[in-house]
């Protein structure tokens, strides 16, 4: 099937790789069919990238940024209620991909994604949904460089001006 986005041009999408949305997602409910894109390709054709896009099916103007956001926050921990699970026919875990949606203002060092209400997909039948977590552990604007920035300084990262960036122990 022939797709024309705004973003990647003219692309040609296998249909059974379509995921369906059945309740939309916020704010745009009435778009219901999906399919991921990777940013980038390796040479098995698989991306090693966190990120990916969300591209929309029924209107291909629109495509949203997601990444994993284990990738960023390694402890991300959440309960899919029982509701989800049957909605999505989640039969094991290893079943579904999680993914936040991010936002990517001009200054890049704001890019934020959303741990409040991550995309749940379900891999073995291609449904999805957006679920809004009934937590506070977790906020709609997670700062990805913060993260980025305290992980490396858990891990002794440091910084010379003549080097650059370094690994070392202090």
């Amino acid at each position: 099937m022939l797709l024309s986005t705004r973003h990647f041009g003219e692309i040609d999408i296998d249909e059974q790789t379509i995921i369906a949305f059945d309740e939309g997602l916020p704010g745009f409910e009435n778009l219901r069919k999906f399919v991921l894109l990777d940013t980038e390709d390796n040479k098995k054709g698989e991306s090693d990238s966190p990120f990916k896009w969300l591209q929309c099916v029924d209107d291909p103007m629109i495509a949203f940024a997601i990444a994993n956001p284990f990738a960023f926050v390694p402890d991300y921990d959440i309960e899919i209620n029982d509701e989800v699970v049957k909605s999505l026919e989640i039969q094991k875990e290893e079943d579904i991909m999680v993914y936040g949606i991010l936002v990517i203002p001009e200054d890049i060092r704001k890019m934020s994604i959303n741990l409040k209400a991550p995309l749940i997909i379900n891999i073995k039948n291609k449904k999805g949904m957006q679920v809004i977590l009934d937590t506070d552990k977790y906020k709609i604007r997670h700062y990805i460089m913060d993260e980025i920035a305290g992980q490396e300084v858990g891990a002794n990262a440091c910084s010379y001006k003549e080097e650059g960036p370094v690994h070392c122990n202090r």
